[in-house]
């Protein structure tokens, strides 16, 4: 798709519909499901396929790999061959000594990549790293350079920007969308703990947005991610804001996997008793507090004392050392772990012993006890009396509230 018609559709959709979205993806499925879902934009990133690996976005700023090689395979392998209809941009790291980016800009063009955007960006990076590289001669400036080179070729651009100066450069170059990088997603289990608020983010948006439309009102203004993850906080920027269209990353591939996955995962391993506030389920969703440790413990005891219970099972599915939940343990129920599970299995073969007819040798493998001799000992440590006594003593006792 040529960068004309991507352009007349774009602001078509704006107009029709007020904003437009983009995702920045790493796998075909992804690529796939986005589109299908009223996508605009395709972002190719490297970022998107290491969250496909279980890695932060983060990663792709370390020399896991290299960035156009990647994205170039992914992009040849599983995007291109899939998406018909919505234009695919290459995530370009302008900086890479291994090309030139005439003919690397060629070479994206003729494989069917419909424009690029400036990512991995430099302008998320800061302090001494930062002034490290551009030592070394890597700067934003080879990503402004970039952008302009591409819009002399006629493709599509994509410009991250983080402020006002670097927004000037990128509008200055040519670039069709300007769109503010308002930091890594938050939310999920791999998304950025740090993030600014959402009113800071509006003000940093809206000032670079001001700017935009004093120098060219027809660039395309759109924000990506940081703290804005959900349709509501959008539609906070729509308002308060110019911005036009919002591009996320794990917004649309890892948070909505993680979900899914994970869900689904819990659902069948508790037998579609699905439970927010069931101890084992807080254990299974991460979510826990340390008193939730001994809880899950108690109602595990609860649920198979009948069976042959570990601690150390129990730490291993917690996520725990057997000493410290043994620690916690004795902490909040004043025993430790297995005079815990002795004292319940004992109230349970009191109960049977009372209210059942089974034979005391039935009831001792009812409440864990396969050895006998074992059971008889522990019962009459703790109630004086062997399992035959105690269940005589409750049926005298039963008969003679019956005779009255």
């Amino acid at each position: 798709m040529d960068r004309k018609t991507i352009l007349k559709i774009l602001h078509a959709r704006i107009n029709i519909n007020g904003h437009i979205i983009g995702a920045a993806i790493g796998s075909g499925m992804a690529a796939k499901y986005a589109a299908l879902g009223g996508a605009d934009l395709l972002l190719a990133l490297s970022a998107g396929k290491y969250r496909t690996m279980g890695r932060s976005s983060m990663a792709t700023f370390f020399c896991y790999d290299n960035n156009n090689e990647s994205v170039m395979e992914m992009g040849k392998r599983e995007l291109l061959p899939i998406i018909k209809d919505t234009p695919i941009l290459f995530g370009l790291l302008a900086s890479d000594p291994f090309i030139h980016l005439y003919d690397y800009l060629k070479e994206i063009r003729e494989a069917g990549f419909s424009g690029i955007v400036n990512y991995p960006t430099l302008a998320m990076i800061d302090g001494q790293f930062r002034e490290g590289l551009e030592e070394e001669g890597n700067t934003y400036e080879q990503e402004v350079e970039a952008i302009k080179l591409a819009h002399y070729m006629d493709l599509f651009t994509v410009a991250f920007v983080t402020n006002s100066e670097e927004a000037r450069w990128m509008m200055e170059a040519g670039a069709d969308v300007l769109c503010v990088h308002l930091g890594l997603t938050k939310g999920g289990y791999l998304g950025a703990k740090k993030y600014i608020s959402i009113d800071e983010a509006r003000r940093l948006s809206d000032h670079i947005f001001k700017i935009c439309d004093e120098i060219r009102p027809d660039v395309i203004k759109m924000i990506y991610a940081g703290p804005a993850n959900t349709p509501i906080d959008m539609q906070y920027f729509y308002q308060t804001t110019r911005c036009q269209g919002y591009i996320g990353g794990s917004t649309f591939d890892r948070i909505p996997t993680e979900r899914a996955i994970l869900n689904t995962t819990k659902a069948f391993k508790s037998y579609g008793n699905f439970d927010r506030d069931d101890p084992m389920t807080k254990i299974l969703h991460g979510d826990w507090k340390p008193g939730d440790y001994v809880n899950f413990t108690c109602k595990y005891i609860e649920e198979h004392y009948m069976e042959n219970i570990q601690l150390s099972d129990i730490a291993i599915v917690a996520h725990v050392s057997p000493s410290y939940l043994s620690t916690r343990f004795k902490k909040e129920t004043g025993m430790n772990f297995t005079e815990y599970l002795v004292r319940f299995r004992i109230n349970k073969a009191e109960e049977l012993l009372k209210e059942s007819n089974l034979r005391c040798r039935e009831i001792a493998e009812k409440v864990g006890y396969f050895d006998y001799a074992h059971f008889s000992k522990i019962f009459k440590k703790y109630n004086g009396m062997s399992p035959r006594q105690y269940q005589e003593k409750c049926r005298n006792a039963k008969i003679g509230r019956q005779t009255l």
